[in-house]
């Protein structure tokens, strides 16, 4: 069986982060059947060429409506991607996240991307759409579902035309505040069976970033930006296993699974298998 190649899109423009550790260690699981190749967008103006199966590109930091050089190299990438599937027979599978969400969503001018009225930081519960509870990936979490979530952008106002023209759908929206009097984000679309992403990080792994929000230094800066019960309450649920841990093991895992199963043409359970709405692994 031929192998399959993955490419990671860094747009964290060579900051450290957690992002692309988690996104590393969930490519990882596949090793034995995806070869991976990180493709530095921001700071070196590296983009993948059509010779890879499967795409992943990441969250960033930054306006997502702007990015000099490299961002219009990124759009012809998104847009190589799009001419193939509509005229291959073997598609390409991406994934977007967060702010390359964002990006998405900006250049097929499908909402408004803007500013936040406030930074979002931490840990949040999001609502599934009726396409949510019906789509094959999204459908496996149950709703609402936990999510991490660090954005100071957002996707809002979805242009229904525009959607429909391109055939995608909303899956998820930003958790319900009644007593806020502001629209909700949109918080994950599916463009095709082929292309989807998220607004919130998907690939934040539980345990991990509790590690990194217990050091010291981060958790002294977290207080001194957000206060001290929005650390608590982060380092909270960060300790339950009901909350972003079901959605860091359905989500990514899920994608790769079902574009390894399509691409190789083998049962999706054979490639790794499903996570249940009770969190348990069948």
């Amino acid at each position: 069986m031929n192998r399959l190649k993955l490419a990671i899109l860094d747009l964290y423009n060579g900051i450290p982060n957690q992002g692309m550790r988690c996104i590393h260690e969930i490519a990882a699981r596949f090793a034995d059947r995806v070869d991976t190749t990180v493709f530095d967008v921001r700071a070196a103006g590296e983009v993948p060429g059509l010779d890879f199966d499967i795409y992943i590109s990441s969250g960033g930091p930054g306006d997502p409506r702007e990015g000099q050089e490299w961002l219009p190299r990124w759009n012809a990438w998104l847009q190589s991607v799009v001419d193939h599937n509509a005229a291959a027979d073997r598609k390409k599978y991406v994934f977007f996240i967060c702010h390359s969400f964002q990006m998405a969503i900006n250049y097929f001018g499908m909402a408004e991307v803007g500013p936040r009225h406030s930074i979002s930081f931490g840990t949040f519960p999001v609502h599934h759409t009726e396409d949510g509870m019906a789509d094959v990936l999204f459908g496996e979490v149950e709703d609402p579902f936990w999510v991490a979530d660090f954005r100071r952008f957002q996707v809002i106002q979805p242009d229904a035309d525009r959607f429909a023209e391109l055939g995608a759908g909303v899956l998820a929206l930003e958790k319900e505040r009644p007593h806020v009097p502001r629209e909700r984000a949109v918080m994950a679309v599916r463009w095709s069976p082929e292309m989807v992403g998220t607004q919130f990080h998907p690939e934040a792994d539980a345990e991990g970033m509790l590690a990194h929000f217990s050091r010291p230094e981060i958790k002294a800066e977290v207080i001194a930006d957000h206060g001290r019960e929005k650390w608590l309450g982060l380092i909270k649920d960060l300790s339950d296993p009901g909350k972003i841990a079901r959605t860091h093991d359905a989500i990514i895992p899920g994608f790769l699974s079902r574009a390894v199963a399509a691409l190789s043409e083998t049962p999706a359970q054979a490639v790794f298998p499903e996570v249940s709405r009770d969190g348990d692994v069948g």
